[in-house]
This record gives C-alpha cells, structure tokens and sequence, in this order.
C-alpha cells in the first residue's frame, strides 16, 4: 500500500477517534446522574416530571435503589413524585451527579445532595419541617430575598405563594417581580412575572372574567358554556394527583346532580394525549381545554389562575363563589349552592 494512502487513512482512524471522544465527553459534561436509596422499599415506582415542560418520566426502584440518567443543557428543575403525593423538588445541571437518601416512613427527612442548589433545598427542608404553613411561608420569602439567584427560589415562589388554598398574589407578584430583575434571562420567571401581573389584582369574588378556548374536541369554550346552578372551571396535569382527585370529585357530584353542575377543565400537559387515558378511565367527557402551551396558556392569564391545583366555582350569574379553595372545601360550597336554588 502507499504511504500517501497509510497517511490518509490514518487521518480518516484519527478523525472519527477525535470526532468519538468528543461526541464522549460532550455526552458526559451533559449528563444528569440521580442515584437514589430509600429504606422500607423494596420495589415500587415514582414519577419525576418538569412542572415547566410538563413532561414525567417513571423511576423504577429494585431492592430500594435507583438510578436516573438524562442529557440536560441547562440547570432545570425535576419534582419527584411518591406515591403518597408528595413531592421531592431536585435541581438538575449539567454534568452533576446527585444523592437521594430516604425512608419511605419518614419521607420529609429524606437528604437530597450533591450540588450548591440540592444542599440549600435541603437545609430549607430540614429547618422547616416542625413549622406551622405560615412559619414556612415567612421562612421561604426570606430565603427568596436573600437568593434571588438561585432556582430553589424560584421553586420556593410557586410551591409556597401559588400552590396553596390562599395564594397571596400581590405577594407573589413582588417576590417574581425581584427574582426576574435579578434572572432576566430566565424565560420560566419571565412568563410567570407576566402572568402575576394580571392575577396581582384578581380577588376571590366579583363576575368570571370573559375568556375563549377550543377544548380538544375542536369545540369553542366560553364563559356560556358556564351556565349552570353550580359552575367549575378547574386546572389539572396528569402529573398532579391532587388535581385529578378534585376532577374524580366533580365527575361524583355531576353523576349525583344531574344538569346542575358544569364542569371546564384545563389540562397543564404537554399534549392532550398525557391526560387521555385519565379522563376515558374515569368516564369524563366534560369540554377539556389542553392548547400544549402549559403555563403559557393565554386562558390562564384571561382567568386569572396561576397555580395548580387551581378552580373557580360560580353561580348560574357568573358570580365568583370561591377561588382556589381544597377539594373539601370545594365541594362544600358546590352543595351550599345547589341546596340555595332548592
């Protein structure tokens, strides 16, 4: 063979080795490793999903271990989900590997660690779980000021001042409005510092605001599709089982008063096909609202709702009767209405 065509070909070996290596170490510097332990569990399942992209994974765990791997190019945040719905928040970055150590009985001891963000969260954790809802609020907000930087505070924002029973959107607007100025290139905090500035003056009680959606049977929803005794809107995820109790719940008092109850719901999924098989299993067939735009949806912004769970309850006028309130408070105030129109 001749020397030119040995030097050629080695050129070509060399080429596709370099082109190998960094294919390699890019996947590498890339990757998100989460390796976790729990006591008390041999086998079971979790969820993890992205509350921003509304996308979940399922995590198998065997001999009460797990592993999960994932390509990531930006730092994101992962919820991990128990099967006694609640949640676990873990900060994903590139290249960073993360411990997860737990007992599936003392489930709020549980030690996520590993990264600067992962820590934090975890020494948040640690100081408040003997606090009182309104200690934990105070102590988040402080958190926040003093890490406006930091995506825990941007978890801390929507876990503490948008997904409760009172979200105190004034509050919430302010704390954002500090965050975004502090993260301008966060497009998360920018479309929710948007969406706080048209909740910040929506109250619990006044006329359901105009809105106009198709539903995912290509039907166009309005506020007169609304028009019953006793009116939900209600904003669900297939993610979310606090919102598909409150939609199971609906779906009963629909079944038990017949035509005196409408229901609209919004799907926070990725696309209508994540929640398909929920509502055919529970027999749901009340107009579904899922544009695959999540918190972006411009119907949230028209009605004022920026957490999930979240609903509103109306009269057969339009009256706002209650906004945001439990699944057992919801269905307290749905059957004070209907027995007020006996």
């Amino acid at each position: 063979m001749h020397t030119h065509t040995l030097k050629y070909l080695s050129l070509i070996a060399f080429c596709l080795f370099s082109s190998f290596l960094f294919n390699a170490c890019s996947q590498s510097s890339s990757r998100f490793h989460l390796e976790g332990e729990f006591k008390n569990l041999n086998q079971g399942e979790f969820y993890l999903y992205n509350p921003d992209q509304g996308t979940k994974d399922t995590i198998a765990v065997n001999g009460g271990q797990f592993s999960y791997d994932r390509v990531i190019h930006d730092t994101i945040t992962l919820v991990l989900l128990f099967p006694n719905y609640s949640e676990l928040p873990v900060f994903a970055q590139p290249g960073a590997e993360v411990t997860m150590k737990g007992d599936v009985s003392h489930l709020r001891d549980t030690q996520v660690t590993g990264t600067e963000d992962n820590d934090a969260m975890t020494a948040f954790r640690t100081k408040t779980n003997e606090m009182m809802p309104p200690e934990v609020q105070k102590a988040a907000q402080q958190f926040i000021n003093g890490h406006l930087t930091s995506p825990v505070s941007n978890y801390l924002l929507r876990r503490y001042f948008l997904q409760n029973a009172n979200p105190d959107y004034a509050l919430a607007h302010k704390l954002c409005e500090a965050l975004h100025q502090a993260q301008p290139q966060n497009p998360q905090l920018a479309r929710l510092y948007t969406l706080l500035e048209s909740l910040k003056n929506h109250h619990a009680d006044g006329q359901l605001p105009a809105f106009k959606a198709v539903d995912t049977k290509g039907d166009t929803i309005t506020q007169k599709n609304l028009n019953a005794e006793a009116n939900v809107i209600a904003v669900w995820a297939s993610w979310s089982f606090d919102s598909q109790n409150i939609l199971r719940q609906l779906a009963t008092l629909q079944k038990d008063h017949p035509r005196k109850i409408s229901v609209v719901t919004i799907s926070l999924d990725a696309s209508p096909a994540e929640g398909k098989n929920f509502l055919e299993h529970d027999s749901i067939t009340w107009p579904n609202i899922c544009d695959s735009l999540m918190w972006q949806s411009p119907v949230l912004a028209q009605l004022g709702i920026g957490t999930l769970p979240s609903n509103i309850l109306t009269d057969k006028t339009g009256k706002i009767v209650a906004r945001d309130v439990s699944n057992v408070t919801l269905k307290e105030k749905i059957e004070s209405l209907l027995k007020e129109k006996e």
